[in-house]
C-alpha cells in the first residue's frame, strides 16, 4: 500500500492513507483522475478535505479504489531533545498582546492564535507518515495528497465528530501542559477556564438540534508529549438534523478559532502573519462505509510538506488570563510533535 501511494505522488493522482485513533486498520482512499471535486451538502460519499475558512469550500476525493490493511504498533525509540528556534518570537508575542487586548475591550471572549514555521527533511512523506503511524497511535494519523491542493500529513488529537445512525460523538478539547514522564498535569485557571468556554460553545450550538445531548467531566489526556483537557461529548440528533447543519454549526470550533466564533475569526484573518489555508480545518470519512457513517477530526499538528520542506503550523487558545511568554512556550511545545519526527 506504501508502495503505491509513492507512485500516486510520482503521477499525482490523489488519494489519502490514514489510520485513526488507537486502531491498527490503515486505510487509503484512490482517485483515478485529478478533478479537483468539491463537498455540496455532505450527502455525498468520500474523503473530505476542508480548510480553516470553510466557505472557500471543502475538497471531496472520489473513493474510486479503498485498500485496507493491518498495522500492529512496533517498538520504537524515545525521542531526544531536540533545539528549537526563536524565530519568529517577538512576532508572535505581539500577536498575543494584540489577542488580549482585544478581549480586554469585551469584543471577545477567547481567540486562537497560531503561527507557521518551516524545516527541512530528507524523509519522504510515506516515511514522515509511517513515523506518526509508529510514535501517536492515539491520534488521527494520515497522509493526503492532491496535486491541485498539495501534500499534508499530520497527528491530529482532536475529533470534530463521528455520526452513525443519528449517534453524534464529539469532544470539548483545549489547553495544553508538556508531559514529564511521572508527574500529573497541574491545570491552572487559564486552561480550566479555557476547556470551559469549548464546552459550553458546543452546548449552546447543539441542543436545539438533539434529542438529547451528555457532555462528561473534563479529564486529562495525553497526546504524544503533551497533556490535554478533553469532556466527551455524546447525543443523538433530532431526525430533520442533517449533517451538513451539525458540520456549520461547529466548524471552526472555538478550540482553533475563538469565542464568537465570527468576530475572532475575523481577527485571526486580519491579524495573523498567513493564511491557515487547511490547518485548523477538517478531514476525514464521509459515508464512506455505510451511508449514515461520518468521521471527522479537526486538522491539528500537521504540516503541509513541499519537496524536502516541510510548513509547520501551531498555536494556542488565548484568554484574558493568558501569559505571552507562556503561550511562546506552548507553540514551542506543540511544534515538537513534528520536529521530532522530521
Amino acid at each position: 500500500m506504501i508502495g503505491r501511494v509513492g507512485d500516486c505522488l510520482k503521477e499525482g493522482l490523489p488519494f489519502c492513507i490514514y489510520r485513526k485513533p488507537n486502531q491498527s486498520q490503515i486505510t487509503a482512499v484512490f482517485q483515478l483522475e485529478d478533478a479537483l471535486h468539491s463537498v455540496v451538502d455532505f450527502s455525498e460519499k468520500g474523503f473530505v478535505f476542508a480548510p480553516f475558512q470553510f466557505e472557500n469550500g471543502a475538497v471531496l476525493l472520489k473513493p474510486d479504489e479503498i485498500f485496507v490493511t493491518q498495522m500492529e504498533n512496533s517498538e520504537h525509540s524515545p525521542f531526544g531533545e531536540i533545539q528549537l528556534s526563536e524565530i519568529g518570537r517577538n512576532d508572535h508575542l505581539e500577536l498575543i498582546k494584540k489577542g488580549i487586548e482585544e478581549i480586554n475591550t469585551g469584543r471577545l471572549s477567547k481567540v486562537v492564535l497560531s503561527r507557521k514555521l518551516e524545516a527541512e527533511t530528507k524523509l519522504s512523506p510515506p516515511e514522515i507518515f509511517t513515523q506518526l503511524l509508529q510514535h501517536y497511535p492515539n491520534a488521527f494519523c494520515y497522509l493526503f495528497h492532491h496535486p491541485k491542493i498539495g501534500t499534508w500529513c499530520g497527528a491530529t488529537p482532536e475529533t470534530l465528530m463521528t455520526i452513525q445512525n443519528r449517534e453524534i460523538k464529539t469532544m470539548s478539547l483545549a489547553a495544553t501542559l508538556p508531559f514529564v514522564e511521572g508527574e500529573v498535569p497541574q491545570w491552572k485557571e487559564k486552561e480550566l477556564e479555557e476547556q470551559q468556554m469549548v464546552s459550553d460553545y458546543i452546548r449552546e450550538r447543539l441542543t436545539g438540534l438533539m434529542e438529547s445531548l451528555d457532555i462528561e467531566e473534563a479529564k486529562s489526556v495525553r497526546a504524544g508529549n503533551l497533556w490535554h483537557l478533553k469532556s466527551r461529548i455524546n447525543g443523538k440528533m433530532l431526525p430533520k438534523t442533517s449533517v451538513n447543519k451539525i458540520v456549520s454549526l461547529l466548524h471552526p470550533t472555538p478550540a482553533v478559532c475563538g469565542i464568537p466564533t465570527q468576530k475572532a475569526k475575523e481577527f485571526i484573518l486580519k491579524h495573523e502573519n498567513y493564511r491557515r489555508t487547511y490547518y485548523t480545518g477538517f478531514l476525514g470519512e464521509l459515508n464512506l462505509n455505510q451511508a449514515t457513517e461520518t468521521s471527522l477530526y479537526v486538522n491539528l499538528r500537521c504540516m503541509e510538506l513541499k519537496g524536502q520542506t516541510a510548513s509547520i503550523y501551531v498555536g494556542g487558545g488565548i484568554t484574558k488570563a493568558s501569559d505571552p511568554e507562556r503561550e511562546w512556550v506552548e507553540t514551542q511545545n506543540k511544534s515538537k510533535t513534528i520536529l521530532h519526527i522530521l
